[in-house]
């Protein structure tokens, strides 16, 4: 009875398999490593491999909308505008302001993963923003706390801050230099190799 139990249970995780005639005989574990498998009932199941990290394609994320959008009587911290560029440059490029160890330029470097929408004026329609948290409109500077949350999984800066204040102006000396081109200029460089996904060369981030 009880080689009779264990046999069953090999059958029904995949170690054995009946053949025609009805004898048992070991298989081999599945080939696709990929193919979701309980790990309770398959011993051959693994870590997926597959399941490449990728950090500009964030997971949803439990947030208060309220906290990325501009608040009531809002005054943004003022100073002088060369001083902003450069040291929002500085912030672009400092992943000590996320808490994944991304930083604004992982996902857009030269301009990468801009959607043709960020040559518009803000506030505007951004896809990203409207398909996480059905907003129609974002101005830049609410933008900005967005991916400090999302993408960077980060806080929202404070919204009289000196830093969102210089991300907001370098962000937006970016924008006007940016040329929207052919639906495949936007690369992004944040779209990790996943072995079992076809390859997107017009994968972008959606700004």
């Amino acid at each position: 009875m009880k080689r009779t139990r264990l046999m069953n249970t090999l059958i029904a995780s995949g170690v054995l398999s009946l053949s025609v005639g009805g004898m048992a005989m070991a298989t081999p574990c599945r080939a696709n490593p990929c193919a979701p498998r309980s790990s309770r009932m398959n011993p051959c199941a693994a870590k997926n491999p597959c399941a490449a990290a990728n950090p500009c394609a964030a997971a949803m994320v439990k947030m208060d909308i309220k906290s990325v959008m501009r608040p009531a009587n809002y005054r943004p911290y003022r100073g002088s505008n060369s001083e902003l560029l450069s040291y929002g440059k500085r912030l672009f490029n400092d992943p000590r302001l996320s808490s994944n160890g991304m930083s604004c330029n992982t996902c857009h470097s030269e301009n990468g993963a801009f959607q043709t929408s960020f040559a518009l004026p803000y506030p505007h329609y951004v896809e990203m923003t409207h398909d996480r948290a059905a907003v129609k409109a974002v101005h830049l500077d609410e933008m900005v706390q967005f991916c400090m949350v999302v993408p960077m999984a980060a806080k929202p800066l404070p919204w009289s801050s000196k830093k969102l204040a210089a991300l907001t102006a370098y962000t937006e000396s970016l924008q006007k230099d940016f040329r929207a081109g052919s639906p495949c200029a936007a690369k992004n460089p944040c779209a990790a190799a996943n072995p079992c996904a076809a390859k997107n060369p017009c994968a972008a981030t959606r700004h």
